[in-house]
């Protein structure tokens, strides 16, 4: 027996709308979630049309989500998708206002990564690369650019050698929405440089190609952000770090550490390369601590 299947208004819009996607080649990652979380809002809309579709019933739709036992993250999300859904719905003319604008958001706490110490992070840098560093030159170097400069995974696959003004100590790092910036580096990124760049001039030789890249892989490519995760987490956990660490990790631990050290948090903004200073306060929260610390050994107010 064949069963009909029945198309409502809500789950053609969002088949329609995932087509869209798919056509501005949006990233498999973004479509897998909108598709699970947009199925789910056009089973609880049913047969309801546009019109009866208000926040309330949005609203409804995230309790439901609640009761089936799912966190604020995965119920962000799903309104998030909601949301996208009408504003393309509202560029095509189909409905006239957007209900998932009235609803709020659920709370996230912010939660902060637990950054490693200063000890921690020397004495993984300092001391010979583990066993597991398939390029331990090209290695330390990807510690001590994520760590000394405080730079983003994307930014330090896209540096290129000609960004790198050795006799400035510097490098030109370019940013979120191709922003532009200098980063200062000291003695141990310019050791780490000079013991890896024969060995790349190397490399591309054996494979007879150039390459503008800072960084390669094996076989003469620019390396990727994914292989940084993946190099930056195997030798992180072989140097008795936590299986957590990733590259965001090491830019964490950069403002953390420069923050303790007394660094002016105007100056940190820089560095990083934050639009805004309330990202770099986010710094703050994790050291506050430290603050009190100091405060207490050192206020006379305090003693």
């Amino acid at each position: 027996m064949r069963v009909e299947r029945t198309t409502t208004v809500v789950s053609k819009a969002v088949a329609d709308f995932l087509r869209h996607l798919r056509e501005r080649n949006a990233s498999p990652h973004t479509i897998k979630a909108y598709s699970g979380d947009l199925a789910n809002f056009a089973a609880y809309a049913g047969s309801r049309g546009w019109k009866q579709i208000d926040h309330i019933v949005i609203r409804g739709f995230l309790s439901q989500l609640y009761e089936k036992g799912l966190g604020k993250t995965s119920v962000a999300r799903s309104l998030a998708a909601v949301r996208s859904l009408y504003r393309w719905l509202a560029r095509e003319g189909a409905v006239e206002q957007n209900p998932a604008k009235l609803v709020a958001t659920p709370k996230l706490a912010k939660k902060l990564p637990r950054v490693p110490t200063i000890e921690e992070m020397n004495s993984v840098i300092d001391g010979a690369m583990p066993e597991v560093a398939a390029f331990p030159e090209r290695d330390r170097i990807m510690f001590e650019l994520l760590y000394g400069c405080g730079i983003r995974n994307s930014e330090l696959t896209g540096i290129n050698l000609d960004d790198i003004r050795l006799s400035a100590e510097a490098i030109l790092i370019r940013g979120k929405g191709k922003k532009e910036r200098y980063v200062p580096f000291g003695d141990s990124v310019k050791s780490a440089l000079a013991a890896y760049l024969p060995l790349r001039q190397q490399t591309l030789a054996g494979f007879r190609k150039t390459s503008p890249a800072l960084l390669i892989n094996h076989r003469g490519g620019r390396l990727t952000t994914r292989s940084v995760g993946r190099i930056i987490k195997k030798i992180a956990v072989a140097k008795g770090l936590s299986p957590d660490v990733h590259p965001h990790t090491l830019r964490h631990a950069f403002g953390t550490h420069m923050l303790e050290e007394g660094a002016d948090l105007r100056a940190i903004q820089e560095l990083l390369g934050h639009e805004r200073l309330a990202t770099t306060q986010r710094y703050t929260q994790l050291t506050m601590k430290h603050v009190l610390q100091v405060y207490d050994q050192t206020h006379p107010r305090a003693k």
